[in-house]
């Protein structure tokens, strides 16, 4: 697969992870809280899914139906139920305007966010959970959460294109965000 040319977005914070349970979310959540209080902040879940797993889980198992359910392409859409405990029901109650789960096959991931991306003003903030998304666009800031020891394929792809390594999302204060521009 050939990478597009980078396209930088002024206004995208994405939060990539070298494995699982790595506290993307906790810090999504964090910057959405903090960022609302300046503007508008919509959020993102990605899921890239490659082709030799459609329609299978990710993780192996019988895992949560997102993956088995995919048809192909890209889908994506809108949470609407911020009391659950989806990782977009907890954007959603942090305090984003909006907040979409993108699946997406990775010669898809593009065009899938380019979709996404319509649904956001430009005067928002949009905080978005993915490693792959990297390889495509430019964010104001990548964050890259460092705390496994071997980094899944995903995020080996795109570390060097980190802006911050951290291990926890307690390591990161949110008004750091002013001394980098953002």
């Amino acid at each position: 697969m050939k990478a597009e040319p980078e396209i930088c977005l002024t206004n995208l914070i994405q939060i990539g992870s070298t494995g699982r349970n790595s506290g993307k979310t906790t810090l999504a959540l964090e910057l959405i809280n903090y960022l609302r209080q300046e503007r508008p902040v919509y959020s993102l879940k990605i899921i890239t899914i490659s082709g030799r797993q459609k329609g299978s889980c990710q993780r192996g198992g019988t895992g949560c139906g997102i993956c088995t359910a995919f048809t192909g392409g890209y889908e994506w859409s809108e949470e609407h139920y911020a009391k659950g405990s989806k990782d977009t029901s907890k954007m959603l109650a942090a305090g984003s305007t909006k907040t979409f789960l993108l699946k997406a096959l990775e010669e898809n991931l593009a065009a899938g966010f380019r979709d996404v991306y319509q649904q956001v003003p430009e005067d928002a903030w949009l905080v978005c959970e993915s490693n792959s998304l990297r390889k495509f666009f430019r964010p104001q800031l990548f964050i890259m959460m460092d705390n496994q020891k071997k980094a899944k394929p995903s995020a080996a792809a795109v570390m060097n294109k980190a802006d911050l390594l951290i291990q926890r999302a307690e390591e990161f204060d949110c008004r750091q965000l002013s001394l980098i521009n953002v």
